[in-house]
């Protein structure tokens, strides 16, 4: 096996040991912190302070009995929750995660997939999670399910815009689709000649309108309408339980992540720090390190998932595509006009 294809296992490897360990673990802070938030226990039982709850709650989905509804399509009700996950395997093969490195005289990007058009390839395998939603709605034969999946993707859909237009402002200021050329930029960068040039410091409303767009991508409150418990049960997952379901869950929270990971990116300088020459490590120490970093933004994201939900109402389904068509929309074009303008002119 030659070094490359060793190297992109390795990748993959640390990525996929991140991401599997996701769900479990926000399992435990999406009951941890809302009860210290609303000042009362939350999980204690289970391992200290409830720890070990998201690992209990995992053996309980995998030993449950799986209910097949008799009228339901069997083929893509079966293929629905294996295609929630493939959005979020794939994605991160283009995030990059620290600088490039010597390994046994080679030189290695730290990223699976070093593409000159990466940003490309994360949009349209992200695009690619709207068709689990459908498919789960549509085959369960439920109409709770169906409403959920028409919500679904066109909450996707037109969120889809706003995120697009805040990820092409992005890329204007390094001129480039390569996401390790967007980090280096911010790295190299300097705004008033000493602060670092973060996206969320060059285009703070461009960052705005990613992080909105992020939450309805994700269908987090307060834009959970899919699966709104209140109005349609479950919303597209109402007929799913045991394993299946936990495949929802699960790619529900990695999509999360990896979309983190790509705000982190784009706007709070990816896998690097100001001050900190990662460097002048040995090694394969500064892409550890960088993936390290990257993780701790990633984690201050998650938490803010979990702030958001416990903080703010659910929208009404016709405030949320308002929201998406009359704010977002027009926002996300002036940002992009703004930013290109400021390229032309040299400022950037």
């Amino acid at each position: 096996m030659s070094p490359e294809t060793l190297a992109a296992l390795a990748k993959m490897g640390l990525w996929l040991a991140f991401l599997i360990n996701v769900a479990p673990i926000m399992l435990w802070v999406e009951r941890r912190a809302p009860a210290f938030m609303q000042d009362r226990l939350g999980p204690n039982r289970v391992g200290p302070l409830g720890f070990f709850q998201g690992i209990a709650d995992a053996a309980k989905f995998i030993f449950k009995e799986d209910i097949e509804p008799a009228t339901a399509d069997r083929g893509l009700y079966l293929l629905a929750p294996v295609l929630a996950l493939v959005p979020c395997l794939t994605t991160y093969l283009v995030i990059p995660f620290g600088p490039d490195i010597e390994v046994a005289g080679r030189t290695m990007a730290s990223v699976v997939i070093d593409s000159d058009s990466g940003i490309f390839v994360f949009l349209a395998l992200a695009s690619l999670g709207v068709y689990s939603l459908v498919l789960a709605g549509w085959a369960s034969n439920n109409k709770w399910s169906l409403i959920g999946a028409i919500r679904a993707s066109a909450q996707m859909i037109s969120y889809e815009l706003a995120l697009t237009l805040a990820v092409v402002a992005a890329l204007v200021p390094a001129g480039s689709l390569h996401l390790g050329r967007v980090v280096d930029y911010q790295i190299g960068e300097r705004l008033f000649g000493f602060l670092p040039a973060w996206g969320v410091l060059v285009q703070p409303i461009g960052f705005l309108v990613f992080l909105v767009a992020m939450f309805a991508e994700t269908n987090r409150l307060p834009f959970d309408l899919p699966e709104a418990e209140s109005e349609l049960v479950a919303g597209y997952h109402t007929e799913y339980g045991s394993i299946r379901f936990a495949l929802f869950f699960m790619g529900e929270y990695m999509a999360m992540a990896v979309l983190s990971a790509l705000a982190a990116t784009l706007y709070f300088g990816g896998w690097s720090l100001p001050g900190v020459d990662l460097m002048q490590l040995p090694g394969v120490l500064p892409a550890l390190v960088g993936f390290v970093i990257l993780t701790v933004k990633v984690a201050i994201f998650m938490f803010l998932f979990v702030w958001v939900r416990w903080t703010f109402p659910r929208f009404r389904y016709d405030q949320l595509m308002r929201l998406g068509w009359k704010v977002l929309l027009p926002l996300a074009l002036a940002n992009l006009v703004y930013v290109a303008a400021l390229a032309v002119g040299g400022k950037l």
